[in-house]
């Protein structure tokens, strides 16, 4: 007779994921440990003369860990007719006391190095990435530093002049080159190139506040709302516009009544 115990499988036990309070430094050192291990094994920092620099995605990490998302506060267009630039505030925000406790400011131009041919959006997005970094490094530099890496997130060394090249190559050798196409353009068809940058530019999005993306975040804390919907919520809180921002506010309150209300019909 077969022994049918044998193929029964045994529960697959999930790890418990454990998060840590910014407060507590024995448990902050538990983190850099931690930390030290996941920035290793994804491969997120970028060397300069030997030193090892820990990318956005790190810092990110680091922050979840302790309960703290960015808020892009606002992305401001300071561009002139020779520039391309952006300049972006974020703000961080505890999701445990429902408090601001940091802010990070940052630049991104086409006149740095490498980034002549960059696209607007491009320059735009990287202007939020590095205030996103550099808010987080605001808080939690000597954390990096505990997980043995430079306490300056590798988004902010490529500021134009700031960083000694990272190999022995020309210059040339590491600057994207342009379509050829666009390249022909601008030599061909200069009175072109003028009457398009004359047109009047389209009008800037209105993203939400930080008070909108504040009361959303308040909102999905809130013990109705599943970890689903809050993950997918937070993935998307910084490309929301005023509209949306609006309609998931109102959204939101009313799941949570109608599941409050659920709850109490069925006690």
């Amino acid at each position: 007779m077969t022994d049918v115990t044998k193929t029964i499988k045994e529960p697959v036990r999930k790890t418990k994921v454990e998060s840590f309070d910014i407060s507590r430094s024995d448990e902050t050192l538990h983190l850099a440990t931690d930390l030290a291990k996941f920035i290793k094994e994804n491969k997120l920092t970028t060397t300069v003369q030997g030193k090892e620099f820990v990318n956005v995605e790190g810092w990110q990490y680091a922050g979840s860990r302790l309960g703290i998302v960015p808020i892009v506060d606002h992305v401001i267009n300071v561009s002139t007719d020779q520039e391309i630039k952006y300049q972006a505030k974020v703000t961080l925000f505890d999701m445990k006391s429902g408090h601001t406790v940091g802010a990070g400011f940052a630049i991104c131009s086409n006149k740095e190095q490498g980034k002549k041919f960059y696209q607007e959006f491009a320059i735009m997005s990287m202007a939020q990435t590095r205030a996103i970094g550099k808010a987080y490094r605001n808080i939690l530099a000597w954390i990096i530093r505990a997980a043995g890496y430079e306490p300056t997130p590798a988004e902010e060394m490529e500021y134009g002049g700031n960083t000694p090249a990272v190999t022995s190559q020309p210059a040339m050798a590491v600057v994207p080159a342009a379509p050829v196409a666009e390249v022909a353009a601008t030599a061909e068809a200069p009175a072109a190139m003028k009457a398009v940058a004359a047109e009047p530019a389209a009008p800037a999005v209105a993203y939400a506040s930080a008070a909108q993306k504040e009361e959303i975040i308040r909102l999905l804390n809130h013990p109705v709302i599943t970890r689903p919907e809050k993950t997918k919520m937070l993935l998307n809180i910084n490309r929301l516009d005023d509209e949306r921002a609006t309609q998931a506010i109102a959204k939101l309150k009313k799941a949570i009544e109608d599941r409050e209300n659920g709850q109490a019909a069925a006690a």
